[in-house]
This record gives structure tokens, sequence and C-alpha cells, in this order.
């Protein structure tokens, strides 16, 4: 029987840590739907959830706060380090770059140095690439609050904070996608969380698994004014060319990321991000998608509303992909725990289809 292309269908391990189900359109983190986490309990809670018993029992949204805050002092104090490893970068490679350089911190696990180190690492390399000083973190904030703190030298506005905690928290864990997988298969040789995280990182870097958020913003450009997406749309399609933000390679059918991000977006302004010819581009694509590929439901992917978030809160696109890394990561160490902790190294077997010797010779 031939292996299946890309692993699709394959059980790889068993996991208590987020529940992708692509049939029903449902994500769930520890028992919790993805709408419910991003509401109530946002970033800290969500990592206390995903944390809790690999990094200490009994773990709460509280605890986590501190840490994060702690952490990211820390990290600042490695600052020059780190930002002069990922200059002359992009976002993704240089935050992979500051990121390798952290050091092991005592008496600080990996989970809250590495998550703690991503935002502050950051802001620090899209500053200096502005030629701008970093911004030292604030230990009392949440982590997106800090985040956009230390990119913009001030404080954000509450609906912002809240925009972006909603969009972190959302893309915190996803079962096993690429750079998730990654992480997990570096975690079972037992090197450890950090390079776990940093190979995630360098999955991430990859058009087909990080790169879909700012493409969306190029495609709306493209198109201009509401008069022209009817005929862009069939024109792309009818060369078969893929629409950025529709369709996921699990969802078969709405994306449920989509609907919580795009709800956060309409918080921001009825304007910001261009949300009302985003919503005419969308309804009119699923309608033609629905058309022209029958049997076959692409309907809106989280990226869509990603992009159209992160553009209203005045995120350079370049730093799209880096800014769900920094949401992600809480996924990548979780992940990375739990596999240590099973202790087995992962090492599939192979089908061997080249020519055999009597062909060779």
């Amino acid at each position: 029987m031939a292996g299946k292309s890309g692993l699709d269908g394959i059980v790889a391990a068993d996991t208590v840590l987020s529940d992708v189900d692509g049939e029903a359109g449902r994500l769930v983190i520890r028992g919790v739907p993805i709408e419910v986490l991003a509401s109530r309990e946002g970033f800290e809670g969500a990592a206390a959830r995903l944390w809790a018993g690999f990094v200490a029992d009994g773990l709460d949204r509280a605890q986590v706060l501190s840490l994060l805050g702690r952490a990211r002092v820390t990290a600042f104090a490695h600052v020059a380090r780190a930002t002069a490893a990922g200059e002359g970068l992009n976002p993704v490679p240089g935050l992979r770059a500051a990121l390798a350089t952290l050091p092991e911190i005592e008496g600080l696990h990996p989970a809250f140095a590495l998550t703690g180190a991503g935002p502050v690492f950051l802001a620090a390399l899209l500053r200096r690439s502005e030629s701008k000083p970093a911004i030292g973190p604030d230990s009392s904030l949440t982590t997106a609050a800090d985040l956009l703190r230390m990119l913009r030298g001030k404080p954000a506005k509450a609906a912002e904070v809240a925009a972006l905690d909603a969009y972190i928290t959302t893309v915190s864990d996803h079962g096993f996608n690429a750079s998730t997988f990654t992480a997990r298969v570096v975690a079972s040789t037992q090197v450890g969380v950090g390079p776990s995280v940093v190979a995630a990182l360098a999955a991430l870097e990859g058009p087909l698994h990080g790169g879909a958020p700012g493409p969306v913003l190029d495609m709306l450009d493209d198109i201009g004014g509401a008069e022209n997406i009817g005929p862009w749309l069939e024109k792309k399609l009818v060369a078969g060319e893929r629409l950025m933000g529709f369709g996921h390679r699990v969802y078969k059918v709405r994306d449920p990321r989509a609907d919580v991000l795009k709800g956060v977006v309409k918080t921001l302004s009825r304007d910001a991000g261009r949300l009302a010819f985003a919503e005419e581009v969308e309804a009119k694509a699923i309608a033609i998608l629905a058309r022209v590929k029958p049997g076959r439901r692409l309907d809106t992917n989280v990226e869509f509303y990603t992009a159209l978030l992160l553009e209203a809160l005045a995120i350079p696109r370049s730093a799209f992909t880096a800014i769900f890394a920094v949401g992600r990561t809480a996924g990548w160490v979780a992940h990375a725990l739990e596999q240590a902790r099973d202790g087995r190294l992962i090492r599939p077997l192979s089908r061997y289809v080249g020519p055999t010797p009597a062909e060779a010779a």
C-alpha cells in the first residue's frame, strides 16, 4: 500500500493539548473551545492550560502573567546580543536567530523564558530595522499589551490590546501542523525545549505554512475597488491560481478561528483594515468558489482576518508571521514538553521506491 502524501490521515501520536475537527470546523484547546478561550481567558490563560502538568501542576493565568512578565525583563538583559544575531534578517529568521542566543535562565522554566523572550526580541528587531532603540518591557502588562508598547514606544488602546490578545490566543495551538510536528521531532531527541522552538521557527519560514496573511492584503490591494472583485476572482480561478485566505488543509468547512478574528476586527472600527471591502471580497469569493469547484467547500481561513487585524494594528506586513510565532510559541513549548515526557525518539519508516541493484548495474 502506498504511503499517503504529506502523511494525510496518519495519526502520529496521542495528545492532550488540542483537538482539530476539520469536518465540524471546531478547535478545542484542552477541553475549551477556541471561541471561549479567546474571549474569556486570553493568551496567559491559554498558556496556563497548555502548560498545566508539564511545567507545573495547578498552573493558573495569574501565575503565567507574573512569570511571563519576569521572563520579558530577564530577556531584555540579553537584547543586545539577540538583536545583533538577527540584524539584517527578515523578522522570522531574525527572531529564530535571536532566540537561539537565549541562555538557560536559572530559576525560570524554559516555557516562560522562551515565550517571554519572543515579544521582547521581535519588538527590538523591528525597531532596530527602523534605527530606533529597543524599549524595555513592563512586567505588569499582558504579553499583548507589552508587545504593542515595546513596538510603538507608548501604551496601546484597550481595544487594540484586546484584539492582539485574541489573535495570539487563537493561534496558540493547532494540532500537528508542520512547525509543531517539527518541534515534537526535535524534542523527541531529548535536546530540550529551546532548540525545539528554534526548529519550529525554521519550519514556519516556508511559504506553505506561515506566509499567507501578508499576501491576503496584497490580494486586496490588487483587486483595488468593489467593481473589480468579481472579474478579478474569476480571472484568478480560471487560471488555476489560489485565492489567499481561502481553503485549509484540515478544515472542510469554515475555519473557526476566522469567525473569532472577524468579530475582533469589528471592535476596532468599521473601517479598520478596510473591513467592509474585505467582507464583500469574502462573500463573492465563497460564492464563486462554490460554483467553480462544486463538491469541494473552500471557505475563509484564519489568514484572511489575521491580515485585516494586524493591518489595523499597524503591524508591518513583513512581521505578520513573526507575530503569529509569538502566540504559537506557547503551543510549541507544550508539544515539546509532551513529546519529551513520552521519552521515545520519533523515527518513522520509509518505503524505498528507487532502482534495485540489478536495475542500477
